[in-house]
C-alpha cells in the first residue's frame, strides 16, 4: 500500500485513475482509427495484400522491440514522463503521413519508415499508461479487477468508437483525414497526461544508492518472468493468439471487406459491434470479476472471442450473421484483460512492474508483426476462405489445448478477499 512520509495512507482520490483512463481512451481511439485507415489506404493505393501486411509489420516490429527495452526506463524515469514524451512524438510522426501525401512526397518507401517511427514511440506510451494503473487504483482504493475492468471498458469503447469513426471517415472523405485525426488524438493524449494527474502520480520510484545499471535491471525482469510459470504460460498462449488475431485485423478483415464488396464501413461496423459488446462485458467484469473463478471465465471468454469470427467470415455468411457472431465474441472478450491484468499486477513487485510488464507484453506481442505478413502471404497463396478457416481452427485448438496446462490453477492464488 502507498504511504506518505509519516507511514500513513494518503487520502483516497479517484482523480489519478480518471486521468490514466482518459489518456488511455484517447490513445486507443487513435490506434483504432489508424487500424482501419492505414490498411485501407495501402490496399486501395497498391492493391496488394502483401504490401498491406508489410506496412503492419513495419509498425508492429518496432513497437514490440522498443516496448520490450523500455521497461527499465519506465521504472527509473517514471511512467508519466515517458507517456507524455511518447504521445508527443506519436502525434508528430502520425501527422507526417497526410502532410507528406498532400505535398506529393509520400512514396511506399517513405511510408514504411514513418509507420516504423509511429510503432516505435507508441510502445513506451502504452507501457507507461499500463504501469500507472495499479498505483492509481491503490490511491483510489479500487480492487485491481475493478481497475483493470474499467481499463478494459475504455479499451473496448475505443475499439467501438475508433473503427466506427475510422470506417466512416474512410468511406466519407478517404483514409488520409482519418490518419490526421489519429495524430490529433495522440496530441490530446499527451495534453491529458500533463494536465490531469496530480503531483505524485506515475512518478519514478526513488533510486537506491547502489542502483544497478540498465542491462542488469533488464536481466532482473527476464529472470522474474522466467521464474513465474503462470506469467510465462499466459505470455506464450496469449502471444500465439495475438499472432493469429493480428493477421485477422490487419489483413483478413480489410481483404474480406474489399473482395466481398462490403467496404470499409462494414468492416468498421463489425469491429464496432465487437467493441461495444466487449465494453459492456468489461463493465460487468469491473463489477463482479473479483468474485468469480478466473480460469473457467477466462477460457470460456477466449473461446467465444476469437475462433468464431474467423469462421463466420470464411463461410461468407450474411452481414447480419457476422454481426451477431462478432457481438457474442465481444461479450467473451470483455472478461479477458481484467483477469489477466489483475493476475499480473498481483504477482509482480511494484518496483519491477515496468520491466516485467514490458517484457511479458513484448513477448505476447512478438508474433503480431508477423501475423499480417503471414496472413497476406497465405491469402495470396491459398485464398481468403482457406486462410480464414485454417486460422480459426488453429485458434480454437490453441484455447482448448492451452487451457489444460496445470499452471493455470495458480490464477486463483494470491487473490485478496472480495469486498
Amino acid at each position: 500500500m502507498l504511504t506518505d512520509t509519516r507511514g500513513e495512507a494518503p487520502p483516497r482520490t479517484l482523480r489519478p485513475l480518471a486521468a490514466v483512463l482518459s489518456s488511455l481512451a484517447v490513445a486507443l481511439t487513435a490506434t483504432r482509427v489508424s487500424a482501419v485507415a492505414l490498411p485501407w489506404f495501402v490496399l486501395v493505393t497498391t492493391g496488394s495484400p502483401t504490401r498491406t501486411g508489410l506496412v503492419a509489420f513495419c509498425e508492429m516490429a518496432p513497437y514490440v522491440l522498443v516496448k520490450a527495452l523500455t521497461g527499465p526506463l519506465v521504472d527509473r524515469a517514471g511512467p508519466r514522463a515517458v507517456c507524455w514524451t511518447a504521445d508527443t512524438l506519436s502525434a508528430a510522426a502520425a501527422g507526417l503521413i497526410p502532410l507528406c501525401h498532400s505535398l506529393g512526397l509520400l512514396r511506399f518507401g517513405l511510408l514504411l519508415p514513418l509507420v516504423a517511427v509511429i510503432g516505435a514511440v507508441r510502445g513506451p506510451g502504452d507501457l507507461a499508461r499500463d504501469v500507472m494503473v495499479p498505483e492509481a487504483a491503490e490511491r483510489g482504493r479500487v480492487p485491481l479487477e475493478r481497475a483493470t475492468g474499467l481499463a478494459g471498458v475504455i479499451e473496448q469503447l475505443a475499439a467501438t468508437a475508433g473503427p466506427a469513426a475510422g470506417g466512416a471517415l474512410v468511406a466519407g472523405v478517404g483514409p488520409l483525414p482519418a490518419l490526421a485525426a489519429n495524430a490529433a488524438c495522440f496530441a490530446l493524449g499527451s495534453l491529458l497526461i500533463v494536465v490531469l494527474p496530480p503531483r505524485g502520480t506515475g512518478r519514478a520510484v526513488a533510486a537506491a544508492p547502489a542502483e544497478p545499471g540498465y542491462w542488469r535491471r533488464l536481466g532482473e525482469g527476464f529472470a522474474f518472468l522466467r521464474g513465474d510459470p503462470l506469467l510465462l504460460t499466459i505470455t506464450l498462449v496469449v502471444g500465439a493468439g495475438n499472432f493469429l488475431q493480428a493477421g485477422f485485423s490487419q489483413v483478413l478483415i480489410p481483404v474480406w471487406a474489399h473482395d466481398s464488396g462490403a467496404g470499409p464501413a462494414a468492416a468498421g461496423l463489425l469491429n464496432a459491434l465487437f467493441g461495444a459488446a466487449a465494453a459492456g462485458a468489461a463493465l460487468l467484469a469491473a463489477a463482479v470479476a473479483h468474485r468469480l473463478r478466473r480460469r473457467p471465465v477466462f477460457f470460456a471468454g477466449y473461446l467465444l472471442a476469437e475462433a468464431p469470427r474467423f469462421l463466420v467470415l470464411a463461410l461468407d455468411a450474411p452481414l447480419w450473421a457476422a454481426a451477431a457472431v462478432f457481438a457474442v465474441g465481444g461479450c467473451g472478450s470483455g472478461f479477458l484483460n481484467p483477469i489477466l491484468g489483475a493476475v499480473s499486477f498481483e504477482r509482480v513487485p511494484r518496483g519491477m512492474l515496468g520491466r516485467v510488464r514490458a517484457l511479458s507484453g513484448a513477448l505476447a506481442w512478438a508474433g503480431i508483426p508477423f501475423g499480417g505478413l503471414a496472413a497476406g502471404a497465405a491469402v495470396a497463396t491459398a485464398g481468403l476462405g482457406a486462410t480464414l478457416t485454417g486460422a480459426g481452427l488453429a485458434h480454437g485448438t490453441l484455447v482448448g489445448v492451452g487451457g489444460l496446462r496445470k499452471e493455470w490453477a495458480q490464477m486463483e492464488r494470491g487473490r485478496r478477499p472480495a469486498r
